[in-house]
């Protein structure tokens, strides 16, 4: 597959916009695409780029101050991984105030994702509640920020602090080990056995699995 060069992109891209009343012209002072209406209103910018980057964010942040109206434009990928990337970038440039645009090289087809402008992303009031509940049952601190290995989630913190019972304890209800380890959802997370670490004996009555011995002494500190 030929290597897309930015040059690509510019008929698609000044075609679209003279289609729209506008006067199109290339490398006006370095702006890639420069457009303008007649009427006195601030141009139309374009950035064309082969790809995302973080020049090309920079270059664009930079164009704020001639107008108000900058875009970022780049070919558009296909393939499920590309959409995802795609999108992430266009909630990225909203979030700057600039424009996005695509290229569907095959045809020429130019959409456009997102419009310059102010932007307030929506909150998410249950994510943030969620959130809230993690940390508030998170016991202490035991990760490590920016850590890429195995998170302490308070799931599995809680898996954890019901073994160690268990395993000094053994087979136990799950109300006693509730009352035993202060995690009120005890039983669910033994009969849930996200982790496998746990066996139902008999009704309401749960013991440690080998995989859950082998977790409880693989955390255990070296004497």
């Amino acid at each position: 597959m030929a290597r897309v060069a930015e040059t690509d992109l510019y008929a698609p891209v000044k075609a679209f916009l003279e289609a729209q009343g506008f006067e199109v012209k290339a490398e006006v002072a370095g702006i890639d695409v420069m457009a303008c209406g007649g009427d006195g209103t601030p141009p139309v910018i374009v950035e064309l780029k082969a790809g995302f980057s973080l020049a090309l964010l920079h270059q664009a942040c930079e164009r704020l101050a001639l107008s108000d109206h900058v875009y970022v434009c780049v070919p558009r990928q296909t393939g499920r991984a590309s959409w995802k990337a795609l999108k992430a970038n266009v909630r990225l440039c909203r979030r700057l105030g600039i424009g996005v645009m695509t290229v569907r090289l095959r045809d020429g087809l130019v959409e456009v994702h997102a419009d310059p402008g102010p932007y307030a992303p929506r909150k998410a009031p249950r994510k943030t509640a969620r959130l809230l509940r993690d940390f508030a049952r998170l016991r202490g601190d035991p990760n490590t920020g920016g850590t890429r290995g195995q998170v302490m989630t308070p799931y599995r913190q809680d898996a954890v602090t019901i073994a160690t019972h268990l395993s000094v304890s053994g087979a136990s209800k799950g109300a006693d080990v509730a009352g035993a380890t202060g995690v009120p959802n005890a039983t669910r997370v033994m009969a849930d056995n996200h982790y496998g670490w746990f066996v139902r004996i008999r009704t309401g009555i749960y013991d440690l699995t080998d995989d859950g011995r082998a977790a409880i002494t693989d955390r255990t500190p070296a004497q």
